[in-house]
């Protein structure tokens, strides 16, 4: 498996993994904007074949931030999320970020089991975050 840069090419793909992970999806304009904006894209490739991605940016001049990560269900507890974060990291650690955040469903326990494996902490609560109306965990990862 290899990470690297997204591709606009990679778009059709990438809205495929994240339709299939999230009950509220980014349509591709936003995804394609951030992208144009200078967000981190980065897509995990297996056999020619995208099986994860991660965006990501910095938000203030010390604080990264996670905006969205999925894997396709069938790479999932491989290890594909955890590269993906890992990379990410090392595109922070480029820019003297001090501390990384990340929002999480409060019902996506799974998710937040995967972050806190990965060293997040569960920072606050904050209500009706979603556009559903589910609230959102805000996890915090101090850099190295």
């Amino acid at each position: 498996m290899i990470i690297r840069e997204f591709k606009r090419q990679d778009i059709k793909r990438v809205l495929e993994i994240e339709k299939a992970s999230f009950n509220d999806p980014y349509p591709p304009n936003i995804l394609i904007d951030i992208y144009n904006l200078g967000a981190g894209f980065l897509v995990a490739q297996e056999n020619n074949r995208i099986v994860g991605y991660i965006i990501f940016w910095i938000k203030y001049e010390d604080e990264g931030h996670i905006i969205s990560i999925a894997v396709d269900k069938n790479f999932r507890r491989l290890e594909v999320g955890t590269k993906l974060v890992e990379a990410s990291i090392e595109s922070f650690k480029k820019f003297s970020v001090k501390i990384l955040k990340l929002e999480v469903r409060v019902g996506n326990t799974g998710a937040r089991k995967f972050y806190s494996k990965i060293g997040f902490k569960e920072y606050k609560v904050v209500e009706d975050y979603y556009e559903d109306l589910e609230d959102a965990v805000i996890m915090t990862k101090p850099m190295k």
